[in-house]
């Protein structure tokens, strides 16, 4: 059986906004045309590889090695990341008269959320590049995540973050050695702030959308959930949306497998649902037209730290997603997370993060409005675990 080769078939980087290319094999930030993301483009045509060769190959995101951007194995910093289980809700389906529905559970993921995904390909890259430290503003698990995966590469980490952030958060940054340092405010303060820090680039800014690579690592939830689905998509993908580098990968990640041919000619693409939360929803107000961008959007604080993004930098591409995959986005009010938490904590026996809670939240709400159909077969991705956020949660049981 023909192994997946060791060597990405990584091309080139493009400009998100007019797709002028970038050289994948320097330092890159944002695109020095347009200031937007830059995504990784692959040889996707020209490989030998199949689905069968998978078999063979270790149970982790690094099983895709060859659609991932680290070029040379040996600077591939991993703690075990992917291939997370898809669990049938059985119970919580059966009390809504729901055909199918299940969850992705990005909570048993390395330093407990779906941050390692994507910090891991960026801590790779780095390490690859020959950084030597890095920064990042954080509602709290990507920081946690960055501490955690510069430590495995003997790289110094900065980890910004909000003041009011839970401790657990806190305390694991500093357990992993990283430099703290907390804000007053949400986390477009904290960027505010690393870009302060950062004035003379001694520190590689992994901030969300700007470096090309952990929408890479987030990529590989969509390559999963195909392959854990026998290349059967779901009809509706709930997806918990901040940053939203999640919902741009594993839509891109789709698109690549259709490149691949690995998904039947006839294969229709999930419904990508972005639910957020009802403080700080800028999505939802942007894609129900009461707002040009969210780039005066104002939040507020909200239970699901994950969910404070006020302006992200990836608006354009998520509403993209949105638009392509005829979808919708959704906000939840944060007394329905909690709803959302407790349902999953007592009938399914999975302690969600409170962003996990919305997004079952969000699909009672539109499979009541119709939106949702109860035949469809609906997967929830839930992006970490409950236990950092005891501090949001208690008393609310």
């Amino acid at each position: 059986m023909q192994l997946l080769t060791t060597s990405s078939l990584l091309a080139d980087l493009y400009c998100a906004n007019c797709g002028q290319t970038h050289t994948a094999f320097s330092r890159q930030t944002l695109s020095v045309c347009c200031q937007a993301p830059l995504l990784c483009s692959y040889n996707l045509t020209e490989n030998n590889i199949s689905k069968a060769d998978l078999i063979n190959r270790p149970a982790s995101l690094w099983r895709y090695e060859a659609f991932l951007p680290v070029l040379h194995p040996e600077n591939q910093v991993s703690l075990g990341e992917g291939f997370t289980p898809l669990l049938a809700l059985k119970r919580l389906a059966a009390q809504h008269g729901l055909n199918r529905l299940t969850l992705k559970d990005e909570g048993l993921n390395p330093t407990g959320s779906f941050k390692a995904r994507g910090l891991s390909l960026a801590i790779s890259k780095a390490k690859e590049n020959g950084e030597r430290a890095c920064i990042i503003p954080t509602a709290g698990n990507a920081g946690v995540a960055t501490a955690a995966y510069c430590a495995r590469a003997g790289l110094e980490s900065v980890v910004v973050m909000p003041r009011h952030t839970p401790d657990a958060f806190k305390e694991e940054c500093l357990a992993y050695n990283a430099r703290l340092i907390l804000v007053d405010g949400l986390i477009n303060d904290c960027a505010a702030k690393v870009q302060e820090l950062n004035q003379n680039g001694d520190y590689f800014d992994v901030s969300t959308l700007k470096e090309p690579y952990r929408l890479e690592g987030k990529k590989t939830m969509g390559y999963e959930i195909a392959e854990q689905l026998d290349w059967q998509l779901p009809d509706v993908i709930m997806y918990p949306t901040g940053g939203g580098t999640g919902l741009i990968g594993i839509w891109k990640a789709f698109r690549e497998l259709q490149e691949l041919g690995w998904l039947s000619p006839d294969q229709r693409l999930p419904r990508m649902v972005a639910v957020q939360a009802q403080e700080c929803c800028p999505i939802v107000t942007t894609f129900d037209g009461k707002q040009p961008n969210c780039k005066q959007y104002v939040g507020k604080p909200t239970l699901a730290n994950g969910l404070a993004v006020p302006r992200p930098i990836g608006e354009p591409l998520m509403l993209s997603v949105l638009s392509e995959s005829g979808g919708t986005a959704i906000a939840v009010s944060e007394e329905e997370m909690v709803d959302g938490v407790r349902d999953l904590c007592r009938y399914e026996g999975i302690f969600a993060a409170p962003e996990g809670g919305a997004i079952w939240a969000a699909t009672q709400k539109l499979v009541q409005q119709g939106w949702i159909q109860p035949d469809e077969h609906i997967l929830l991705l839930s992006t970490g675990s409950g236990q950092k956020y005891m501090d949001n949660l208690k008393g609310k049981w």
